[in-house]
């Protein structure tokens, strides 16, 4: 739970400070002086008038002193990653071996370089120029220009406020002179000063998100699936995908799997004639080719019109169920697969009133059976 809550902190401060025009940071820190001849150390020496005069050499009469001041950063002013810095820096101390106060006060200008890190921690290093006045020393103050860089980091503690820490490294060339006014006896020298500073960064004027176009994303046009039509290959009035029976000759009943209950043969007999003939003894034969690829038991019905009395079309029936199991033997179907029957003028499938429907009356139907 902690580590989630801590994730979530850092996650909400993790805001750029590019994204805020300015940025200020009131400040507090040391400086050591590092050359003696600024610090000022008073020395004693006899005139020629015999009398002993005290001369503090150097240029300020400055020693290592706690400094105060503000930093201004225009983050709006970027230029090829660098932001403009403006820097004042003010601090006290009394000459060493004098009872009298110097001032400073020291204005610079900077330029800034951020490294966003993706993290809370904002490294940075900083380069630029100044000028330092130094008064309260003398009726005229001992000024110059200066050199400065540096480096540190800012941690962010909310979206608008950041901790801030760096060190500072100054190069000044002041004017080499004593304090008392009389001859030079310090040296015109290079000066080197160092400090540390810390303060809380400021984060001001925030930017107004950049503009993103909206992305228009043509919608995807999915074509309707090509459903091919239904096959029925062997026309048995089931299609292919439920036909459990493919294959079925023409001329079959089937049940709803596609097997066959039933078939019909259209043997054209001859009006009192039992005779098989033509196209009827071709079908003939293609039944028995079926008869011996499936295992099937065959019941050979025979049929009659209307034309004549019933106990000779009975007989004509059977005569006509005979003709077609003796094709069918004579193929090579065992006539222990073969039973007929002969049912006469019975169940017409057509009106015996025409002579075509006469003629499909006269037929022979096959019930079969495993």
């Amino acid at each position: 739970m902690k580590k989630i809550i801590l994730s979530s902190l850092i996650a909400a401060t993790l805001v750029s400070a590019s994204d805020f025009n300015y940025e200020v940071t009131p400040l507090a820190g040391y400086l050591w002086n590092q050359n003696i001849a600024e610090k000022g150390d008073v020395h004693s020496f006899v005139g020629g008038t015999g009398r002993t005069n005290n001369l503090m050499y150097g240029t300020g009469g400055v020693a290592d002193h706690a400094v105060f001041g503000i930093e201004a950063q225009a983050n709006n002013l970027e230029v090829f990653g660098i932001k403009p810095e403006l820097s004042m820096l003010y601090g006290t101390d009394t000459i060493t071996g004098a009872p009298r106060m110097s001032k400073i006060l020291t204005t610079m200008i900077d330029g800034v370089y951020d490294i966003n890190t993706g993290t809370m921690f904002t490294p940075f290093a900083k380069a630029g120029f100044g000028y330092e006045i130094e008064y309260g020393i003398l009726d005229k103050g001992l000024d110059g220009f200066l050199l400065n860089a540096g480096m540190g980091t800012k941690i962010d503690l909310s979206k608008n406020v950041a901790f801030k820490v760096e060190g500072l490294y100054f190069w000044k060339d002041n004017n080499g002179r004593n304090l008392n006014g009389v001859a030079n006896i310090g040296q015109r020298a290079a000066v080197n000063n160092y400090a540390l500073l810390a303060g809380f960064t400021f984060k001001l004027d925030e930017k107004a998100a950049p503009y993103v176009a909206p992305v228009v994303v043509a919608p995807v046009v999915v074509p309707e699936p090509v459903v091919a039509a239904p096959v029925d290959s062997d026309h048995d009035g089931v299609f292919d995908p439920q036909d459990k029976c493919p294959n079925t000759p023409a001329g079959f009943k089937v049940d709803k799997d596609g097997c066959e209950v039933s078939a019909t043969l259209r043997v054209n007999f001859a009006s009192g004639s039992a005779k098989i003939v033509g196209k009827a003894d071709k079908d003939t034969h293609g039944f028995s080719d079926f008869l011996k690829a499936n295992a099937y038991k065959g019941k050979i019905v025979g049929y009659t019109d209307n034309v004549g009395k019933a106990p000779f079309n009975k007989k004509l029936s059977l005569k006509r169920a005979n003709a077609v199991k003796a094709v069918l033997v004579k193929d090579g179907i065992a006539a222990d697969r073969l039973t007929t029957e002969g049912k006469g003028m019975e169940n017409p499938v057509a009106s015996n009133k025409t002579k075509a429907g006469r003629a499909q009356n006269r037929r022979i139907e096959v019930e079969i059976s495993k």
